[in-house]
């Protein structure tokens, strides 16, 4: 099984205080993945190279709205930084105007980009809690078709929901995420801007997110899938001394 840290590049010196962090940690964990946030000034792609790549499989985020199909603009990153591994997501439009943005569909951006590039590893997207299984099955499906190969799920809160998608991801590269939730101010947050239906035996405490992490990393393991943290606003520490990886 592998295992993914999400590393937000709010700044080069976040990012890397956080980069620290993983290195310190020898859990297993081999891969870095990050996100591309239009708020901030720093972009995904760009921490190739401050991320040993020996060490560490690099999974930059690219946002579909950034980038217009034909203008060669995402293919010459990839080239730029030697990128093996990209995740393509559909984006939220800027905030604001200070940043142009693209009607550019995501199934259409996986396509182009796997033409281009037939070897590279595409991975996309997939929301539990967007819609029903089988609208997302089939949204999965039509990411597969255009030449999606694996998948970042946004984070599970629902051992039951894992089980019903793991085996729905049968054969994709698939990493499941896990992004402890330890307030009830943030667990609010997740129940409106991500529409998360939360388990009735739920509880935002540290405890309570470590104990679901060992059952989706267990089910993960036997189902063949992967997981990948997503730590937001949560005390390193404290949450990851926690945490058992083998």
């Amino acid at each position: 099984m592998n295992i993914s840290f999400e590393i937000v590049p709010r700044s080069l010196e976040a990012f890397d205080q956080q980069y620290r962090f993983v290195q310190q940690l020898d859990s297993g964990i081999n891969t870095i993945n990050v996100p591309d946030i239009q708020r901030f000034d720093t972009r995904s792609w760009e921490l190739a190279t401050r991320i040993n790549r020996s060490q560490y499989r690099f999974v930059p985020h690219f946002r579909a709205i950034d980038f217009k199909l034909g203008s060669g603009d995402l293919f010459r990153i990839i080239d730029d930084y030697q990128l093996d591994s990209v995740l393509l997501v559909t984006g939220d439009p800027p905030e604001g105007l200070k940043r142009a943005y693209y009607n550019t569909d995501v199934v259409d951006l996986i396509h182009v980009v796997r033409q281009r590039y037939p070897a590279l590893n595409i991975y996309a997207g997939f929301d539990p809690h967007r819609s029903g299984v089988q609208e997302e099955c089939d949204y999965i499906q039509r990411k597969v078709d255009a030449g999606a190969g694996g998948f970042f799920s946004q984070p599970f809160y629902d051992s039951r929901m894992v089980e019903i998608y793991a085996e729905q991801m049968q054969g994709l590269e698939t990493y499941i995420g896990i992004s402890p939730i330890t307030t009830k101010a943030s667990m609010n947050y997740w129940e409106v801007k991500n529409k998360v239906k939360f388990p009735k035996n739920f509880q935002p405490d540290y405890q309570w997110n470590v104990d679901f992490a060992h059952q989706v990393m267990a089910l993960a393991a036997a189902n063949g899938l992967h997981v990948y943290f997503m730590p937001i606003r949560i005390d390193l520490e404290r949450y990851f001394k926690q945490i058992r990886f083998n």
